[in-house]
């Protein structure tokens, strides 16, 4: 049987465990809070949906002088994390959201909500002194599996092969890896890059690179190859006809407030000028005016 002091003792143990308990709970809600104010935005994720996010955020400080909104481009997977650990309002995704993560979110008392915002390709690119023009999904798998190291195998020059991925984190892996790996481990000797302008500054300047980006990154210094016999273009990813297209998404957690920063935000894209504005960065809007 416990003495009078070991009792004593325990209580205040458990006493003191309690209300640490409390004061934590008081500070993640007050950090929450903090994130919530209806004059801020915080919004975190998915280098691809970043341009996107970029020129929203641009027109929003037009239009509403007081609301400050920050932009953090790190990956889908940050993007996640983010939301679900209360460190931001709106996530940028390029991928739909994990079930590990909506799990995870559900434990924090996170309910995300996805917000379609755009049509994306992820256009696969070149170097555009590489006169090979047409790949299938499977010889670009060989490639990154390192089954195909070489141009000649794939009928152009004697040229080694550079392959350039973007990092695991990133929502446009997760596309890659789905659509194009079918989950096929890649070699030791592909390039990790955290961005879709790296992987465009290492193709553009690299003769025989090879890499991935969405379609907002295609210009006159890289040369997009024709995938399974379909050229990558607004018309093949918006009917879906384009082998590696995807939606891009905003992330809430719950459906947001009606009238509110975060809910403006979301449904940006179904006005005129966010059709624009999408249209502008090279992605397929939702909308037709």
């Amino acid at each position: 049987m416990a003495t009078r002091e070991q009792r004593k003792g325990l209580g205040t143990f458990l006493g003191a465990l309690v209300v640490g308990g409390v004061l934590l709970a008081v500070t993640l809600a007050a950090a929450r809070h903090a994130i919530a104010q209806p004059n801020r935005l915080n919004i975190q994720g998915s280098t691809t949906v970043g341009p996107i996010g970029d020129a929203f955020a641009e027109s929003f400080k037009r239009r509403y002088p007081s609301l400050a909104i920050s932009i953090n481009k790190t990956g889908s997977g940050d993007g996640a994390a983010a939301i679900v650990d209360g460190r931001c309002e709106i996530a940028m995704m390029s991928r739909f959201m994990k079930a590990t993560e909506f799990k995870r979110a559900v434990v924090n008392d996170v309910f995300p909500v996805a917000h379609v915002v755009a049509m994306d390709g992820v256009c696969v690119v070149v170097h555009p002194s590489n006169p090979v023009k047409a790949l299938t999904t499977a010889q670009v798998r060989s490639i990154y599996t390192g089954e195909v190291t070489n141009w000649r195998q794939l009928g152009g020059p004697d040229m080694p092969i550079v392959a350039v991925s973007r990092d695991t984190s990133s929502g446009t892996y997760e596309t890659f890896d789905e659509l194009v790996m079918q989950k096929q481990k890649m070699a030791a000797g592909v390039e990790y890059v955290s961005s879709n302008p790296q992987v465009h500054a290492r193709v553009s300047t690299t003769g025989g690179a090879i890499g991935y980006v969405g379609l907002g990154f295609l210009d006159s210094k890289v040369k997009a190859l024709t995938i399974d016999g379909v050229q990558a273009s607004r018309s093949t990813i918006a009917s879906g006809k384009y082998p590696i297209s995807r939606p891009l998404f905003l992330f809430t957690n719950g459906y947001p407030k009606l009238g509110s920063p975060a809910f403006e935000f979301c449904t940006f894209h179904l006005t005129e000028e966010g059709q624009e504005i999408i249209e502008s960065k090279g992605f397929i809007p939702l909308t037709r005016y």
